[in-house]
């Protein structure tokens, strides 16, 4: 604890290059780190103690991602799902209070009260949506970029092992350039054995130049996943088959979708238009799958990039899903998304 603190201590508070500025900030007495971009007047809000949420991204003052607070206090002190959740050790729902790994079943401990459960009590957005646990550990700003990379020792809280019991370590970097935001993580499998991975984001966005109904979505998948009516996948998957782009008016989406359309460099690009206002999500060639959630009558749509099927670790004991990703033990998993924005 001492050698972390003190390297907190050295971080320093402010970066700043011509363009691009990384700074430490107190906002409602909870520490953020301010990403700028002065050329596209591009501004993001990180909070490492709220699970390393990027909460906040506004380009010429006009919110990117959504909440319905107006400050990280608020948002802290009535905890939601808002700005950029991370989700893991799982994304989305486990049919039980259980999960299959390397053929063996560990059993989740609800009395240890880290679980989130969906409407039907069924596990979902595993254990570190708001962990208050990552640490800074590089803050730079250059004629480029702006970023800031944060930690989470997953291994060194007692809590989290016991329901995951898969040593690993966390690094996540926020870097904005050029008007563009990427989110890269970085999981490091310190156990000994393979470490199922079904992780993902569940960021929200907001158009501003038009009502929800007048959006316009793109969808770059072929498949569409079957669920049950738990939002669980069956194990089937049909041929999309919504209209692409799609109009949202009289239309809300709770989908999973795969079998991503990706260009020369492996990339998917999911989008959403109002009038002018476009903002784009472009997964990496390690999130092969991607949730999109639009409910009717709110004002926001998540793409999700998903490295794995909702229930994963369990689809693939049961023999229903084959692309289960796992890193090997003292290997290194890495992947990015990217949101880039145009008409703002």
């Amino acid at each position: 604890m001492m050698r972390r603190a003190g390297l907190a201590l050295i971080l320093p508070m402010m970066l700043q290059s011509a363009n691009y500025t990384a700074e430490r900030v107190t906002i409602d007495n909870i520490e953020v780190i301010r990403l700028r971009d002065a050329a596209t007047q591009t501004e993001v809000l990180v909070a490492p103690s709220f699970g390393n949420n990027a909460y906040e991204m506004t380009v010429k003052g006009k919110r990117v991602f959504w909440s319905p607070y107006n400050s990280i206090g608020e948002l802290k002190a009535k905890p939601t799902l808002a700005g950029n959740p991370f989700l893991a050790p799982w994304a989305n729902r486990l049919d039980q209070d259980a999960f299959y790994a390397n053929g063996k079943k560990y059993l989740l401990n609800p009395e240890l009260g880290n679980l989130r459960r969906d409407r039907n009590g069924k596990p979902i957005h595993g254990l570190l949506v708001f962990a208050p646990e990552w640490r800074v550990t590089n803050l730079r700003s250059s004629d480029s970029s702006a970023e800031v990379t944060s930690r989470l020792d997953f291994t060194a809280v007692p809590q989290y092992m016991a329901q995951f019991p898969f040593a690993h370590s966390i690094e996540m970097t926020y870097r904005l350039s050029r008007g563009a935001l990427e989110v890269e993580t970085v999981i490091h499998n310190q156990s000994s054995q393979p470490m199922p991975l079904a992780i993902g984001f569940h960021p929200y966005y907001q158009i501003n130049d038009a009502a929800r109904d007048q959006w316009t979505v793109g969808i770059s998948a072929r498949d569409h996943v079957v669920l049950s009516n738990l939002l669980i996948p069956t194990g089937e998957r049909k041929p999309v088959s919504l209209p692409n782009p799609l109009s949202l008016a009289g239309t809300q989406l709770d989908d999973v979708f795969t079998n991503l359309i990706r260009d020369d460099q492996g990339n998917a690009e999911f989008w959403v238009k109002g009038r002018q206002e476009k903002i784009s999500v472009v997964f990496g060639p390690k999130y092969p799958v991607a949730v999109i959630y639009a409910p009717k009558g709110r004002n926001f749509i998540c793409f999700e990039p998903m490295t794995g099927l909702t229930n994963a670790f369990n689809l693939a004991h049961a023999g229903l899903y084959k692309e289960l990703q796992h890193i090997a033990p003292g290997a290194t998993w890495r992947e990015s998304f990217h949101v880039r924005v145009s008409g703002f």
